[in-house]
């Protein structure tokens, strides 16, 4: 604590004015991203969003569209339902439990933890990656942190090692910590607050510990996107289902790689086609697959009003409206506007 009062971070946006809601966002933020990159997000999304309440009433394409690039959306539905439902089921006042936080969607018990000590000085430890990665080194913790025993024994050391006292303070340094000394990659040892009694120090096993998630190689799979366009330059996007991969966000068609374009087009829309061209594929990684897509450039003669409901859109890159993107989605619309 001594070392985050000189040390430490305290002008990051959700620092300033920390109410419980600006700092779930960022944390929620934070999960998988690095805090360079979350910042213009947080503000961007906190101007257009700056309660609870502003958040819970908009639409779920806003919030996507706000959301846009920096990955991981389900973690955009989350805050987005968890919102409405602290509106519905607690009033439109955050909860101020451990408990009733960890149980809105996409808020875990750390990150429950993080917003009640961070942002209401609550005595609760925390354990995110960083904090994960100064306890398994300071105390010598074998295995890998998501391993369910590895965690347990993770939790107790955090609940053991957190003070009675400026908690908030407490559980900042130690992310600060992690963030900025204890690093994955050649840590700074010389200038630890608690290098004195670290373990990995002592042994000079830094790099062991904690020990990295067990490697798998991850599946492969194929689509072909549709870049369906008419003669004004607006192309066909299609909202994906509100669960599973890019849920809820604005994407290309596919079809079946290898499929006749022309029939395919026909059946499923009714229109014809003015003749295709495959461009260059792309990869898009996930947590648990690679995604290689396989992009062909459709031209088609008119813009048949079936394909207008719900749920279909005729999109003008060119005066692009606030909807959610994802990131390849994103990519291949740029390419279209650079062959234009």
């Amino acid at each position: 604590m001594r070392w985050y009062d000189t040390h430490g971070r305290k002008s990051l946006p959700w620092q300033q004015s920390p109410t419980p809601y600006r700092v779930w966002v960022s944390e929620i933020m934070l999960q998988q991203t690095q805090v360079a990159t979350v910042v213009g997000y947080f503000e961007r999304f906190t101007a257009r969003f700056p309660d609870l309440a502003a958040l819970a009433a908009a639409s779920l394409d806003e919030v996507l569209h706000l959301w846009s690039g920096l990955g991981y959306y389900a973690r955009a539905r989350n805050l987005h339902r968890a919102a409405q439902l602290v509106v519905a089921e607690h009033g439109g006042a955050f909860p101020t439990t451990l408990e009733a936080v960890a149980a809105l969607p996409g808020i875990g018990r750390s990150t429950a933890a993080a917003i009640l000590s961070l942002a209401g000085g609550q005595p609760h430890p925390i354990l995110d990656g960083n904090v994960k990665r100064v306890l398994a080194r300071h105390a010598g913790v074998d295995g890998w942190p998501g391993a369910a025993q590895v965690l347990a024994r993770l939790w107790r050391l955090a609940e053991a090692r957190a003070p009675a006292a400026r908690v908030g303070a407490y559980n900042q340094g130690m992310m600060d910590l992690g963030a900025l000394v204890c690093v994955r990659a050649r840590p700074a040892c010389g200038a630890c607050p608690v290098a004195a009694d670290c373990i990995a120090r002592r042994d000079g096993r830094q790099g062991d510990w904690p020990a990295p998630k067990p490697r798998r190689t991850l599946p492969v799979r194929t689509t072909a996107m549709l870049l369906l366009h008419a003669a004004d330059g607006v192309v066909l996007l299609e909202q994906r289902p509100p669960t599973g991969i890019w849920g809820g966000l604005w994407s290309f068609p596919e079809c079946p790689p290898g499929a006749d374009i022309d029939t395919w087009c026909r059946e499923r829309w009714g229109f014809a086609t003015e003749g295709s061209e495959r461009l260059a594929p792309l990869r898009h990684t996930f947590s648990h697959f690679h995604l290689d897509i396989e992009p062909v450039l459709v031209r088609v003669q008119a813009l048949p009003e079936r394909v207008m409901d719900a749920g279909w859109v005729w999109y003008n890159s060119r005066r692009p409206d606030a909807r959610g993107l994802a990131a390849p989605v994103q990519r291949l619309l740029a390419c279209l506007s650079d062959r234009s």
